[in-house]
């Protein structure tokens, strides 16, 4: 038997903790622990890298006194077995690394265990008009309130790609929807202050940008970064389609290292675009059968997804379809009924729909005409 089946590599501290753990301290018979020393075998790690004959060879010993010394070194570096009980509560004395920046908005924030988390990217999606941008404002008012107030008293880093950001309106929604806070004297200009406006007039412009962030989010207390949105910075690029991949790639992966790295929530919306009939033909449940073969149907022609395709896709760790929970680690597809008023997004229920088979990824436009097309380029 080798190592593989030995060994579990737990790939996180404890594991390499354990893997480092050494030979003189495990509890193997002295004579046993002499000869792994006199071979230079000092750690877990050491003796777990190869497998038992290779160990019997090294070591000179019997397969059966290989055997026994593998299985008391594999015991005593194995991290231990976690219930969820314990994950559950290590994750609650790690909650500054790992916490979430509340939507204020009470069922939304239920479904994802406290709002948007820290350290993934968060994608809002949905055709114009829909109210991401307005969702971006008020997520950015609330990443600058104080904590007394349920914020993280921070700045926040807004790219406003399509330049819908307002300050009047910023302002307008703190004063609905936080009059105990925007009513103290001063506080409306000092929260306004806190949200830095950044408007790239093309993709390199942008990819400057985001370098630049890096070593500025931490020594300047940058709790939000919004993107608003990527699609338009990409659909603005005239290149061919293989290049606009290759640059999404490099974005995708950048970005997911800056949330990691930063421990701050990312946010960036996405636009939507027509499925084509072919496309439908992919999904069981988006074609129906006629003698015993599968015949598409004009009910999905119009049928919206989301832009950048299916490696962007993958890379979000929270996908929003205003306001649909359409993929979370952390609650099942649920649907909010809302609506915009003078305070910004407001649920019209606390009670999410849940969501089952083609209703999860079912975009709908609600009037707007206005769809981007990427025909799955991008």
């Amino acid at each position: 038997m080798g190592r593989e089946e030995n060994h579990s590599d737990a790939g996180d501290g404890d594991g390499d903790r354990m893997a480092n753990k050494l030979i003189g301290e495990i509890g193997l018979h002295k004579r046993i622990s002499n000869i792994f020393a006199a071979r230079n075998i000092i750690t877990a790690k050491d003796a777990l890298s190869m497998t038992e004959f290779e160990l019997m060879e090294l070591l000179d010993i019997g397969m059966k006194e290989t055997k026994s010394a593998v299985k008391l070194i594999s015991e005593a570096s194995s991290p231990p077995c976690l219930s969820a009980l314990s994950l559950l509560q290590r994750k609650a004395e790690n909650e500054h690394l790992s916490g979430h920046l509340p939507t204020h908005l009470k069922g939304l924030d239920s479904a994802l265990c406290g709002g948007i988390p820290f350290g993934v990217l968060t994608e809002l999606v949905g055709p114009p008009g829909i109210g991401k941008s307005q969702f971006c404002m008020k997520l950015a008012l609330s990443a600058s309130f104080p904590t007394a107030y349920g914020g993280l008293d921070g700045r926040v880093i807004y790219i406003d790609v399509e330049s819908k950001f307002s300050s009047r309106r910023v302002i307008e929604i703190g004063l609905k929807s936080f009059p105990e806070v925007f009513h103290l004297k001063g506080m409306a200009q000092e929260m306004a202050g806190r949200i830095i406006v950044l408007r790239p007039t093309s993709l390199a412009e942008f990819t400057g940008n985001i370098q630049e962030l890096k070593d500025s989010i931490l020594q300047n207390q940058v709790k939000l970064l919004v993107i608003d949105s990527m699609t338009a910075l990409l659909s603005g690029e005239n290149k061919p389609v293989a290049q606009r991949q290759h640059q999404l790639g490099w974005h995708i992966s950048f970005l997911k290292s800056l949330a990691e790295f930063s421990r701050i929530p990312i946010v960036v919306t996405n636009q939507v675009r027509s499925q084509n009939r072919d496309e439908t033909s992919h999904y069981s449940f988006q074609a129906k059968l006629k003698d015993g073969f599968q015949e598409q149907t004009s009910t999905y022609d119009s049928h919206l997804v989301a832009a950048l395709g299916i490696n962007w896709a993958h890379a979000v760790t929270i996908r929003l379809r205003i306001i649909k929970v359409a993929k979370s680690p952390m609650s099942p597809p649920l649907a909010f009924p809302f609506h915009i008023t003078s305070g910004g997004i407001s649920l019209l229920s606390d009670d999410g729909t849940e969501l089952k088979g083609p209703g999860i990824n079912t975009i709908h436009a609600q009037g707007h005409s206005d769809v981007i097309n990427f025909h799955g380029e991008v």
